[in-house]
């Protein structure tokens, strides 16, 4: 199994910093100091993409369904000490303002309404599959999801990302509600990609138009064979007159259409007029039964088909049929007894077609015309309130399991910055009391952000987690700290167009 799946635990370590209270006020965007080595990996080409898709909606969803929190069951114990690591910004601070609003101003409500913008990452590693959390981000094509760099990148497979990535936004019990977007290229930081640094643990990855079930349709053994994307066949009787026609536009052969014959009978007495004779064998008793005709007016002995067979020991012990056994000068010998008697027989005949049949999709268009995007914000003072959305599931190291991972959970807090993780090279993040567990990765820190709108600016996204205080809780979560590095990464990523891979008839897209 890949080894990121053991790493969202931070190591005994890893800690919790206080910092002060202070807040941080939006200011215009602006642009990176620098231009850091980015790291760009390709998921799925156009055609590709359809693999994909094909993957996750096969089998009515089935995979997602088994789908698993991305990471071991890796327990920390043990006080762990608070201190300060390196979180701090590299210039100016900036924003990109959420899709469709130039500014967003926090509000406090008694009950927190999630976020549209929320999902599950989806992907796969050897033959399982896993989800992380993640949200729809502010993009110029409305394509963008923001997630933990290490639910997207691993230097260990072959190119270097996580097969088969999706993401779901809104998922719920097999469901996606406003489709399911499938990644077409991944951009991080090139330390984590290359040298497992998680202060770099984001990434930021372009998504196709969503597909969307649209049906399904019957079509012909042609058009099925060549269909890309979900299909089945199933047999149903049809009507006689359906069939002549199937089988004369066939040109005499049957092909899809077939015709069976069932027949029964119905054993009447000897007398029986237009009656057909049938024989079975039957027990010694039963055919001494059978010689007077007064005592079964059914059943006649059959004399010229009884006969004695004459085997070895074997064959006589392993004997259990109706055959009458019997010992005779040493011979083992079984004898056969057969009766007659007079059935009456009938016939139907039911015919059939076997029906292919393709499962339709449809463009359900961009991301964040569907389910909007949050802002971006970087280089913001640590300190500052925000809202952890996510989905976890993985029990606390003491056991007991609170999350389910259907359905996402929030934390809420103020920001300090968090004591270095020799193990993940992580000097420089930023933590919050939560209680998430592992599922939670790549779920969106929400700065400033309205309840009653839904939005606000992503200035973080899960990363670790562990246990301050050693009880057997889950009591923190870590984030890079967003600067200008991951602003220039982020607007590489956000100003990239992806299209759509579904045509016009429904299908798939099959050309790259």
């Amino acid at each position: 199994m890949n080894t990121r799946v053991k790493r969202l635990a931070l190591p005994l370590g890893g800690a919790l910093a206080a910092t002060s209270m202070i807040g941080a006020t939006m200011v215009a965007s602006a642009e990176a100091s620098t231009a850091p080595a980015k790291k760009v990996v390709s998921l799925a080409s156009s055609s590709s993409a359809q693999k994909v898709a094909d993957y996750w909606t096969s089998n009515r969803g089935a995979n997602f369904k088994a789908a698993a929190q991305y990471t071991a069951n890796s327990q920390v114990a043990g006080k762990v000490k608070l201190g300060g690591g390196d979180a701090k910004a590299d210039g100016k601070a900036g924003s990109v303002p959420p899709i469709g609003l130039e500014k967003v101003t926090p509000t406090k409500v008694k009950n927190v309404n999630l976020p549209k913008t929320i999902g599950k990452v989806f992907f796969t590693v050897g033959d399982k599959e896993y989800w992380c959390s993640g949200s729809s981000v502010q993009a110029k094509y409305r394509n963008l999801v923001a997630t933990a760099g290490h639910c997207v990148f691993d230097e260990g497979l072959q190119n270097g990302a996580l097969d088969n990535w999706v993401f779901v936004p809104g998922y719920y019990q097999g469901k996606a509600p406003w489709g399911i977007y499938v990644g077409k290229a991944a951009y991080t930081h090139y330390d984590l990609a290359v040298y497992e640094d998680y202060d770099s643990d984001y990434a930021f990855v372009t998504v196709y138009n969503g597909i969307a079930y649209a049906g399904e349709k019957a079509v012909s053994k042609d058009a099925y064979d060549k269909w890309q994307g979900y299909k089945y066949a199933k047999d149903v009787e049809i009507t006689a007159a359906e069939y002549k026609k199937c089988f004369d536009e066939n040109g005499g052969e049957t092909f899809d259409c077939w015709a069976k014959t069932t027949g029964s009978e119905v054993v009447v007495p000897w007398t029986t007029e237009g009656a057909d004779t049938a024989t079975k064998e039957v027990t010694k008793e039963e055919f001494d039964k059978a010689a007077s005709v007064p005592m079964n007016q059914n059943y006649h002995q059959a004399k010229e088909l009884t006969r004695t067979d004459i085997v070895d020991e074997a064959t006589y012990k392993a004997y259990t049929g109706p055959g009458y056994k019997k010992i005779v000068d040493g011979a083992f010998t079984i004898t056969h007894y057969y009766v007659a008697y007079k059935v009456k027989k009938s016939s139907s005949t039911k015919y059939y077609k076997t029906v292919f049949i393709i499962e339709l999709y449809k463009d359900a268009g961009r991301l964040g015309d569907n389910v909007g995007g949050q802002g971006f914000t970087w280089n913001q003072k640590v300190g500052q309130p925000v809202y952890i959305f996510g989905y976890p599931a993985a029990p606390h190291p003491d056991g007991d399991k609170p999350f389910t991972g259907v359905t996402p959970k929030w934390c809420y807090g103020k920001t300090f910055a968090a004591k270095p993780a020799a193990k993940f090279k992580a000097e420089a993040q930023i933590g919050l009391k939560c209680s998430m567990t592992a599922g939670s990765s790549g779920a969106p820190w929400i700065l400033k952000y309205s309840s009653t709108k839904r939005l606000g600016y992503i200035n973080g996204v899960s990363s670790l987690i562990g246990d301050a205080d050693g009880n057997g809780r889950i009591d923190f979560s870590t984030s890079p700290y967003f600067d200008s590095e991951t602003y220039a990464i982020y607007k590489s990523a956000a100003n990239l167009w992806s299209g759509k891979i579904v045509t016009a008839d429904g299908d798939l897209v099959t050309k790259a």
